[in-house]
């Protein structure tokens, strides 16, 4: 009979624990939904953007024009890849990467996203690439900012 007591008392408590271990993984890294939708829509605006960029900077016969456009055209798959799995569906792999990238925290995904867009800037520096990387370093830059926290 006490442990008929107890029982319930036990399973009220895992189910308080379940929402609760839910909202601290999505709060764990500070930010709020909306946040998270924009930078996500910063990932997927700036992924257009370099592939579009990149498209075009390989249009050319200078090998660093076309070394610069096909670093771009991975950046945008992997921004695609990272922040809008559901363009990726074609994929076998990408629902795994998603995974792991959502695991990341702010700070490193700022860092990636940053790194990949540097790149082809310090390859070739023209218009195409500065503007075609802009939304994709502004989405590190984003994620950047969310791991400082409330200040």
């Amino acid at each position: 009979m006490m442990s008929a007591q107890t029982a319930p008392a036990e399973s009220g408590a895992d189910a308080d624990k379940a929402p609760t271990a839910a909202a601290s993984s999505a709060q764990e890294d500070g930010m709020t939904w909306w946040y998270r939708w924009l930078c996500r829509t910063a990932g997927v605006v700036g992924g257009l953007s370099c592939a579009v960029a990149g498209l075009w900077n390989c249009i050319t016969i200078n090998p660093l024009n076309i070394a610069a456009g096909v670093w771009m055209m991975l950046t945008a798959f992997v921004l695609f890849l990272c922040e809008a799995p559901f363009c990726c569906q074609f994929i076998e792999f990408a629902n795994m990467v998603a995974a792991k990238a959502d695991k990341l925290r702010p700070w490193q995904k700022a860092i990636f996203y940053c790194g990949m867009a540097l790149v082809p800037i310090i390859l070739k520096f023209s218009i195409t690439t500065f503007f075609g990387n802009a939304i994709a370093f502004a989405t590190g830059v984003l994620y950047g900012l969310s791991a400082l926290g409330k200040k």
